[in-house]
């Protein structure tokens, strides 16, 4: 959802007449857009911040910006600690940049702007795109639930959907400029349509059909799903719309019911198992990935046994674990019973080491299996050395290929046979099976990027269309 916003924030600056800066060039804007869910961001943006100040000092028409999720949370204190910086905006208002950077210039001070609630839909801003084959597309943005561990809903806002129609002509936009694959962005996804104003349960699956009616549009994805309100007619639209990918993204987080009562996460590990078995009752090759967080407030050895029992039936592809930090202004961070960094290290070794182990044992079931992929653009870290290129098959997973003397670009789609397996990516060394090249392999090949026009205006909701507000026009509201 971050990368997204930042695709906005290109898009806006690029309006306001900004061009992108080339690769090792010094920058007259530099603008970090921010996230607070771990704590290490802080100590990342402070750090790179403290970099910047010397080129700052050299250039005083030099303008530095910070927003996103860590610019609503320490508002002032960002230009109290770094007083070089030029611009702080929060999450509701990224479409005030472009403004705010000019303000700065003109008075010659900081600008700070932080907003409450959510001014204009980011969806309604226009993006440039980073990728020439798949996009991002937001249905939702903010969060209803009330983690005790989680930061986002201080910092999102409550829940606001968009309507259907809105996110329909948004994924037509993208294939229109080539693109192959979309990913539905919220916090909870099938949570849409169900607040104030929403047509009701049902409706996140209904855009998922809606979505496999559209020409040209060969996959999507989602995420994230939250298991309380994961319903069977979400798995039934999966399995019966056939350009809605066999993958599946369902946070665990613990495995031990009374940890997840003291998270506040309305489910139980049972009804969490109950999801998968039939997920894959429906989709027998569906792969499911999951986060875990190890340590949480008063996790006993007894809780912590419990997640890796519903990680081992579970039979994770792949499992995004973290170590539980404390983030200021949450339930959690007040919570006695916090446990020895030492004790979570250690136990979050054995997860992952767990992890790892299944995840091979689920990859090694695929070697000499047939995998279509489409091609990706820096995906694999070690392509160059081994002669290989990397895609992602229709399941989500990395597949490291090799291209052989076919003309293969990223964008472009390919069928090959695994040979390999690890527990992180599988590998293809045979000879490709097929290759199409592709309108986003063209696109790629040129350099170009898609770049998309706001769609909505105001702040819809799902259901019947409101009364249309006027957009601002140059820089943005």
């Amino acid at each position: 959802m971050n990368v997204h916003d930042s695709e906005r924030l290109a898009g806006l600056l690029e309006d306001a007449g900004y061009a992108r800066a080339e690769p090792d060039a010094q920058a007259d804007v530099v603008v970090f857009n921010t996230c607070a869910v771990r704590e290490n961001a802080d100590n990342k943006l402070y750090g790179n911040l403290s970099h910047l100040a010397p080129a700052r000092r050299a250039n005083p028409d030099m303008r530095i910006a910070v927003g996103g999720c860590l610019a609503q949370k320490d508002r002032e204190t960002i230009v109290a600690k770094a007083p070089w910086v030029d611009v702080v905006f929060g999450t509701h208002n990224i479409g005030s940049l472009p403004a705010l950077l000019e303000r700065s210039r003109h008075n010659d001070e900081a600008q700070v702007e932080i907003l409450e609630a959510l001014d204009v839909f980011p969806s309604s801003l226009p993006a440039r795109r980073e990728s020439s084959y798949s996009g991002w597309v937001s249905i939702s943005v903010g969060c209803n639930n009330s983690c005790t561990f989680c930061i986002v809903p201080a910092l999102r806002g409550v829940e606001v959907d968009r309507r259907p129609a809105d996110v329909l002509a948004e994924v037509r936009a993208l294939v229109a400029e080539g693109v192959l694959e979309v990913t539905l962005l919220g916090q909870n996804v099938n949570a849409y349509g169900t607040g104030p104003g929403g047509v009701g349960q049902g409706a996140f699956a209904d855009l998922l059909r809606a979505c496999g009616e559209v020409e040209g549009l060969e996959r999507v994805r989602f995420t994230s799903p939250h298991p309380r309100d994961f319903t069977d007619d979400v798995i039934a639209a999966m399995a019966q719309t056939p350009n809605v990918m066999p993958q599946l993204h369902m946070p665990l987080q613990s495995g031990s019911d009374r940890v997840l009562r003291s998270m506040r996460r309305s489910y139980r590990s049972e009804r969490y198992l109950g999801i998968l078995d039939r997920v894959r009752e429906a989709m027998p090759h569906a792969a499911i990935t999951t986060d875990v967080i190890v340590g949480f407030p008063g996790e006993t050895e007894e809780d912590f046994q419990a997640t890796l029992d519903v990680v081992r039936a579970s039979r994770f592809t792949n499992a995004f674990t973290f170590q539980y930090s404390p983030r200021p202004g949450t339930p959690a961070a007040g919570m006695g019973d916090q446990v020895p960094k030492e004790v979570v290290g250690e136990r979050y070794v054995r997860l992952t080491t767990l992890q790892d182990e299944m995840a091979l044992a689920g990859n090694r079931e695929l070697v000499g299996t047939e995998v279509e992929l489409l091609v990706a653009a820096g995906e694999g870290r070690k392509d160059v050395h081994t002669a290989r290129m990397s895609g992602r098959a229709r399941d989500g997973r990395l597949v490291h290929f090799v291209p052989g003397e076919r003309a293969v670009r990223p964008g472009d789609v390919v069928t090959t046979v695994v040979t390999h397996a690890a527990p992180h990516h599988l590998v293809a060394d045979a000879v490709l099976v097929g290759h199409r090249r592709t309108r986003a392999g063209d696109l790629h090949e040129a350099g170009a990027r898609p770049r998309t026009a706001g769609v909505g205006l105001g702040l819809p909701t799902v259901g019947a269309p409101s009364t249309p507000v006027a957009a601002a026009g140059g820089c943005g509201a």
